[in-house]
């Protein structure tokens, strides 16, 4: 028989490792190979003619059988070296016609199971249909190959052809390139990513991925490169798909805001899946309420809030961002999302969707050619959809794509649901606070106020942050400002509270710092009162100002709040030195009351930590931020709402994780003319002089309508004066625009009181007399003595 011997570079395998040897059938060594020699260390000059059985160390494995021995066909064998050591070996048994003489074939323990094992590998390794295996001899001719033309969408590789034959002839050098450097250097590719076009003009584009290792024999010369493909399109596309779920739960729910929820999840979407992406919720929800409950068609009450491009442009022929979806009809594919399934359409059936041209415009792009919506599902409530088209990607959806979608709109729906309740709560809160809230702005004789209060958001909750404008007796008026400890209703509710008595203690004309010292009693009371986790948490923060525009003092006193900025009408900015004061709640520290004189026109602006810790400022450097801002916004012409926004403007452009109350008073004064002040001994004569320079004063004011009742109110106020607290008397009329008032300052502490006398009573009558000719009376305390005041209104002079 002839046959071609191989060419040198190439062996089809390799005995060297096995040991062969030839016996006859009395188990006589007849021949001995040299790899046997090298085994053993026994030449066959050494083994032949002699029993096999002298080789073995134990010969009890060959048992006798007439006048041979009998070998197993098949096992391991002790074998005994020419040095003394023992080395184990497995064996193989084959008969030799006419079975006469039979050959032995041995190798190193294990040896055998290995080759086994690489043969099962390799057996395993060819018969897979997604893993492509190639053998290719030092020529980078293929040897063996099991890719076929099926395989990863690409071409037939015939074994005996090369690589030219599957792809096209740059490509096809490129690999081989790759393959050569292996081949000369040993060192293995590893995952090295190709993207190659099949042969011919036009031919199709196929990604793969190629590890490839050299081959080599016993003796280390390399024998050809072996190469292993994966289709690296399909792991790309894994690998995108793992990426763009670790993108949603990243992003996606980073915010307790709806509309921005919903962008995030559009932004995630493109270009990751799909060339454009829009995102519609139900209108109640963008409100915080849950979404209505419509099956089939017709008005969904929606909105596209969300919309996103590969390119950076929504195409304008499209629904636009913020409008209302027209009603649809009652479909297959609409009923389907509303039960919480994914649809996927090519083209035709998307526009087959649509009973109206104009719908088919709004909502199927120019160049879409396939599209996957999703619900937004949460709680068996659909709060809106979710759509993807792809428009320059050419590959339409598939499944995978669609259960993909699914899992991210099931987790954004989850933060847009909880998105929504957070509105909610924020929206009831901040309609809380803003009900326990005063007007923005007032108008009295003493100033002109402005206020603005914008609550916490970015998922912040609302805290205790008030302010307050109370109109005092004798055209005085007091400016309060404060920040409770903690957020949410129960600090809403414990501002309520403050705000309350602050009125009720104000109403009792009582000094600023007795004031902030009943408020602080008032604090720690409701800290006893709640439960012993939340005591440390109660607390407040207050500032109390009065301003009287008859002296134009302004008497303040703070407790633990930053101090109040001063704008002169010179245009100087700065902040008064108040002493803070300790919190509210601490007790057992004194407050102190500090006093300035403000001119008219003067602005004095009040506010919330709020104000000086957005936007990640230190407060220092927050107060230096809003002196800067009130000098350069607030100006005599300008409205004080206006200036109010300005400076809170920085804040409205960014998350607050705190609220901010500011309040802004424009101080005016009360001119000299239309106060007069007169002092009296106790002496009951003086009750008609102090009638007659009350008749003079008021007929200079052109009040002479108010004479007799006037007269009557200055009587009963001196007379008792004089009775019952001695002098000296003072006696002041305020002629206010729309009200008369009268005071009575005497050195006695005792505090009047309205009575009805009987009519067998001499006395009694007089400040029962008074409540019934004024609108309202009172009295307040001083350093020394106190003050009795009656009001008139004034008659408008038409």
């Amino acid at each position: 028989m002839n046959a071609s011997a191989p060419r040198a570079s190439t062996r089809p395998f390799s005995l060297d490792e096995v040991a062969t040897a030839v016996i006859d059938r009395d188990g006589m060594v007849l021949c001995w190979s040299r790899a046997a020699a090298e085994l053993l260390g026994r030449e066959a000059s050494e083994v032949s003619g002699h029993s096999a059985s002298c080789l073995l160390v134990d010969a009890s494995a060959c048992r006798a059988k007439g006048s041979g021995i009998a070998i197993p066909e098949a096992g391991r064998a002790a074998l005994r070296h020419r040095a003394g050591g023992v080395v184990e070996v497995d064996f193989r048994l084959l008969a030799l016609e006419p079975r006469t003489e039979f050959l032995v074939l041995a190798a190193p323990r294990g040896r055998i199971t290995a080759w086994e094992q690489d043969s099962a590998l390799a057996r395993a390794l060819f018969a897979q249909e997604r893993i492509g295996i190639g053998i290719h001899d030092t020529d980078l001719n293929i040897v063996r190959t099991n890719i076929t033309s099926g395989t990863f969408s690409g071409s037939l590789l015939p074994p005996g052809g090369r690589l030219a034959q599957a792809m096209s002839a740059p490509d096809a050098e490129a690999v081989e390139a790759a393959l050569r450097g292996v081949l000369e250097t040993g060192m293995p590719l590893i995952r090295h990513e190709l993207e190659v076009r099949s042969p011919g003009t036009g031919g199709r584009r196929w990604s793969f991925s190629m590890s490839a290792v050299r081959l080599e024999n016993a003796q280390g010369k390399p024998t050809g490169v072996a190469t292993l493909v994966t289709d690296a399109a399909e792991e790309r596309r894994s690998r995108r798909h793992l990426e763009l779920r670790h993108q949603a739960s990243v992003r996606i729910g980073e915010s307790l805001d709806v509309m921005r929820t919903a962008q995030d999840l559009a932004d995630v979407l493109v270009p990751a899946l799909g060339d454009l992406a829009s995102v519609s919720l139900a209108e109640a929800v963008l409100q915080g309420d849950e979404p209505p409950k419509i099956p089939g068609g017709g008005d969904l009450h929606r909105r596209r809030v969300a919309v996103a491009s590969a390119t950076g442009t929504w195409p304008t022929a499209l629904l636009q961002p913020g409008a209302a979806l027209p009603p649809l009809p009652d479909t297959a594919p609409l009923r389907d999302i509303q039960r919480g399934e994914a649809i996927i359409l090519d083209r035709a059936a998307a526009v087959a969707t649509y009973d109206d041209p104009e719908h088919v415009r709004m909502f199927i792009p120019e160049q879409g050619h396939s599209v996957v919506w999703a619900p937004l599902f949460a709680r068996g409530l659909v709060l809106g959809a979710v759509g993807v088209w792809r428009t320059d990607r050419p590959e339409p959806f598939d499944q995978q794509d669609a259960e993909l979608l699914i899992e991210i709109a099931s987790r954004a729906a989850l933060s847009v649901d909880n998105a929504r309740r957070y509105t909610r709560e924020h929206r009831a809160n901040a309609a809380l606070q803003q009900r326990l809230l005063p007007r923005a702005t007032t108008d009295t004789p003493a100033a002109q106020t402005a206020s603005v209060y914008l609550p916490a958001s970015g998922g912040a909750e609302i805290s205790g942050d008030w302010f307050d404008v109370l109109p005092l007796p004798s055209l005085r008026v007091a400016f309060v400002v404060g920040d409770v400890m903690g957020h949410g209703l129960p600090a809403t509710a414990t501002m309520g509270r403050l705000r309350t008595a602050v009125h009720t203690l104000a109403d009792l004309e009582l000094d600023p710092t007795e004031l902030l010292t009943h408020l602080d009693d008032l604090v720690a009371r409701l800290a006893a009162e709640a439960s012993p986790e939340q005591r440390d948490a109660v607390g407040a923060t207050c500032l109390y100002a009065v301003y009287d525009p008859i002296t134009c003092h302004c008497t303040v006193a703070s407790a633990g709040h930053p101090p109040p900025v001063l704008l002169r009408t010179d245009g100087t900015v700065y902040a008064l030195d108040v002493a803070p004061g300790p919190p509210l709640g601490v007790g057992g520290l004194p407050f102190e009351t500090t006093t300035i004189d403000l001119a008219p026109g003067s602005v004095l602006a009040l506010y919330t930590d709020g104000l000086l810790t957005h936007g990640d400022h230190d407060p220092e450097a927050g107060l230096r931020h809003l002196t800067a801002d009130l000098a350069a916004h607030c100006r005599p012409d300008r409205p004080l709402y206006d200036t109010g926004r300005a400076l809170v403007a920085d804040a409205t452009n960014s998350p607050r994780r705190d609220d901010i109350a500011l309040l802004l008073a424009r101080t005016r004064a009360l001119p000299a003319q239309a106060t007069a002040t007169w002092e009296f001994s106790a002496d009951p004569s003086v009750v008609a002089d102090a009638r007659d320079v009350t008749t003079r004063q008021l007929s200079a004011w052109g009040l002479e309508e108010l004479s007799f009742t006037t007269e009557l109110i200055i009587s009963e106020l001196v007379t008792n004066a004089i009775r019952y607290a001695g002098g000296p008397i003072g006696l002041r009329l305020i002629h206010g625009s729309a009200i008369m008032i009268c005071e009575v300052t005497d050195p006695s502490n005792t505090q009047p009181r309205l009575r009805r006398a009987r009519s067998t009573d001499e006395g009694g009558r007089g400040l029962f007399l008074v409540a019934q000719l004024t609108e309202r009376w009172g009295s307040r305390y001083g350093p020394s003595g106190k003050t009795i005041w009656a009001e008139q209104p004034l008659r408008r002079r038409t």
